[in-house]
């Protein structure tokens, strides 16, 4: 991805907005950002209408990020979980995600079931289990296919000393970006940065649970991807409660039409007046 290697000879951080579907997608991209984030537990919510603790598979998983990777013209970075098993199950999800189009993904060293990085009760995998799914990854993704970002999970779990060893080991093993969990503060950050100078750092923006830093603050610290996994998602909830709960109470939309998208703007968005034209220009 060459935004990334961009930021990593300037010194600067890529920030990448998430979202968990096509239709965020478009809406993050028509604002400007440049590169996209696919969201495992934004996608479990869409979805599934459930939480982020393992229950999707490899194919849906995959198939959202084709279905996002098809509606954009922007590199996006994927959620890979845990690969989905061993190192054949890696190969798959690998030449899965390569299919799907995307350009980035992430693989963590949690067990099955594994859970959404901040939340309790993950379990670790072996490092040297994850780094023989970082080999296989990068392997299967050769010189065209996504970058492979290895993730660990173990700051929260095993501290930070030992997430830096894991993360070490994962760089070793061929990862292209590292990708240090639930970092709590500047100094970790910096910590990281400067004992992993030898790969991008991706660092996770979260809600509530991340350091209050801009992408710019993030980029001098020595941070080089930062994704936003929930902020869509997040706005997307109220937002949604405010809505339902007038048009319940009101009867009608009425007393909201002014915090709504007319009918025009959401078809112009969506492109269907181009799309009207195609169909002309085989029927005319």
């Amino acid at each position: 991805m060459e935004l990334l290697h961009a930021a990593q000879a300037s010194g600067g951080a890529v920030a990448a907005a998430g979202c968990q579907d096509p239709f965020s997608a478009r809406i993050a991209r028509s604002v400007g950002f440049d590169v996209l984030y696919m969201t495992g537990n934004g996608t479990s919510a869409v979805r599934l209408g459930a939480p982020d603790v393992g229950l999707l598979t490899v194919t849906e998983m995959a198939d959202q990020a084709a279905r996002i990777a098809a509606s954009v013209d922007a590199p996006l970075v994927a959620d890979a979980d845990t690969g989905y098993g061993g190192v054949l199950n890696v190969i798959q999800t690998v030449e899965l995600y390569a299919r799907a189009g995307v350009a980035a993904m992430h693989l963590e060293d949690q067990r099955m079931p594994k859970r959404c990085g901040h939340l309790a009760g993950k379990q670790l995998v072996d490092p040297a289990e994850h780094a023989s799914r970082i080999k296989a990854a990068v392997v299967t993704s050769g010189e065209t296919g996504p970058l492979i970002i290895a993730r660990t999970d173990a700051l929260s779990v095993e501290g930070f000393d030992a997430a830096i060893d894991r993360a070490h080991l994962y760089g070793e093993a061929g990862a292209h970006v590292v990708f240090v969990e639930g970092m709590a503060d500047e100094t970790q950050i910096e910590r990281a940065a400067a004992s992993l100078d030898r790969w991008p750092l991706a660092h996770a923006w979260v809600e509530g649970r991340s350091p209050e830093l801009t992408v710019g603050r993030l980029g001098e610290l020595g941070v080089r991807l930062v994704i936003h996994p929930l902020t869509s998602i997040l706005a997307t909830l109220p937002a949604l409660q405010h809505t339902y709960r007038r048009l319940l109470d009101d009867g009608s939309p009425l007393g909201i039409i002014d915090e709504l998208a007319s009918f025009e703007e959401f078809t112009d968005f969506m492109g269907a007046s181009q799309a009207a034209e195609v169909e002309r220009s085989f029927t005319d």
